[in-house]
């Protein structure tokens, strides 16, 4: 099986699902990546081919995309990527692309957000105080993750509300 490494910049299209298995759990989505190029006559932007992709996410990286990735976002994933190929019911020959993923971010380049975890791999620093129940009432627009709404100098297309982390 050949694998290559690759990194995709893309939307999220599906709900991420959980599932457990002998190794741990897995966290899977789908996402899309849009090819656009500029009209050389119109000089306007034009969406040409897409790209679909299945991504599956383990261990670690599991549990932090299963808390901050949704249908809708924005995101960056990296990875090795293969072919999967498949019959269907009707006896019909299938390929699909899938993505180990390595690791996934949301994309900056098209939103903000706000960071609730620690800093240097995953325990509170000695003395701070945590709160360990997750942030309620952070909005879930696509394009947006918790930035505050009265942050002037955000564009109207970026602001949100959001609760404390």
């Amino acid at each position: 099986m050949f694998e290559t490494p690759m990194t995709v910049v893309g939307n999220v299209i599906s709900e991420p699902s959980v599932r457990t298995t002998s190794v741990g759990e897995v966290v899977s989505f789908r996402m899309a990546s849009n090819s656009r190029r500029r009209d050389a006559d119109t000089n306007e932007w034009i969406n040409d081919k897409t790209l679909y992709l299945s991504v599956s996410c383990w261990r670690k990286l599991a549990s932090g995309v299963a808390a901050s990735v949704e249908k809708g976002r924005p995101v960056i994933a990296t990875g090795t990527v293969r072919t999967a190929e498949y019959t269907t019911g009707d006896g019909e020959h299938r390929s699909t692309l899938e993505m180990t993923a390595a690791a996934v971010g949301i994309d900056l380049s098209r939103c903000i957000v706000k960071v609730c975890g620690f800093p240097s791999g995953g325990a509170a620093p000695a003395g701070d105080v945590v709160d360990q129940e997750p942030a309620a009432g952070l909005d879930r627009e696509p394009s947006v993750l918790g930035i505050a709404a009265d942050q002037a100098e955000v564009p109207e297309l970026v602001r949100t509300t959001a609760a404390p982390c």
